[in-house]
């Protein structure tokens, strides 16, 4: 049984309609990937399901814990349990990397108010000592150790993902939807995204959806990848089997297709291989 599922997603941004029927459905703990060409959709994708202004569904169903929540508020819709990272981390670059992450756990807290919190309520004291934790177990996990005491805007752009992801774990999403998560950061630092994000989502036991291009992380990450173009899905399946579909090489690889080396890679396990198919277009 699918944990989250995308019906037949048709979307439009200032009256032109992006997404045409795109289909989607991730079972608990598996790690889905989408790829495609600029214009394809992507981020459009991405921001409807989050309900970004400017973006109108114009037919089909997100169905998530047994709700439709192209019905609900974008807050909402977080507080169901959807996380999300931008293609450029935003965090707050004035808060040190413990007050970055810990805001992430805001939605635990279970008594909010400055007064309160003023006079030291034991509830109060018990929510923060929690989230004090929550944050201590984050930077332990991905390593942060050496930055926790740092404002946000001295790090790199690699460093600042990295928090960023740790923020949005704090959240304890179920199904975390990562928007290009390789953007603008080092090759290196790309290379260790893959093993890091395998082992976010252990940490998690949540449900990925990642929308990336760099062609390593994918196929050492997804379980499956779906490949789209001009709004459309155009091939799904086995990363390595959909990355030599012929619609694939046509609209996104290119002539140096058969050039790409695809590996198991750093982030985990080769996964199940359904063949990839078509979809009309």
């Amino acid at each position: 049984m699918a944990d989250f599922e995308i019906k037949d997603l048709r979307a439009s941004v200032e009256g032109r309609q992006i997404l045409k029927g795109v289909s989607l459905a991730i079972s608990k703990g598996e790690v889905h990937a989408v790829m495609g060409p600029n214009g394809s959709g992507k981020s459009t994708l991405s921001h409807t399901l989050m309900g970004h202004p400017g973006y109108t569904v114009d037919g089909g169903s997100v169905i998530f814990k047994g709700q439709n929540v192209l019905e609900l508020e974008p807050d909402e819709r977080a507080r169901l349990g959807l996380g999300r990272s931008f293609q450029d981390a935003r965090l707050w670059p004035w808060l040190r990397v413990k007050e970055a992450i810990s805001v992430g756990a805001e939605r635990f807290v279970e008594v909010l108010g400055a007064i309160v919190a003023m006079f030291q309520i034991p509830s109060v004291v018990e929510s923060e000592a929690e989230v004090a934790a929550r944050t201590e177990t984050l930077i332990e996990l991905l390593g942060l150790n050496a930055f926790r005491d740092k404002f946000v805007a001295e790090l790199s752009t690699g460093s600042r993902r990295i928090v960023e992801i740790a923020a949005i774990l704090a959240h304890r999403p179920s199904v975390l939807l990562l928007d290009e998560p390789s953007s603008g950061i080092a090759q290196r630092e790309s290379e260790n995204l893959g093993p890091l994000l395998r082992q976010v989502q252990t940490h998690l036991g949540c449900s990925m959806l990642v929308i990336e291009h760099d062609m390593t992380l994918i196929t050492g990450l997804a379980d499956e990848l779906m490949a789209m173009d001009r709004g459309q899905v155009i091939a799904r399946g086995a990363p390595d089997e959909v990355l030599r579909h012929p619609y694939v090489v046509e609209s996104y690889l290119g002539t140096a297709a058969g050039e790409i080396h695809l590996t198991n890679g750093k982030g985990g396990r080769r996964q199940k291989g359904r063949p990839a198919r078509a979809n009309a277009r």
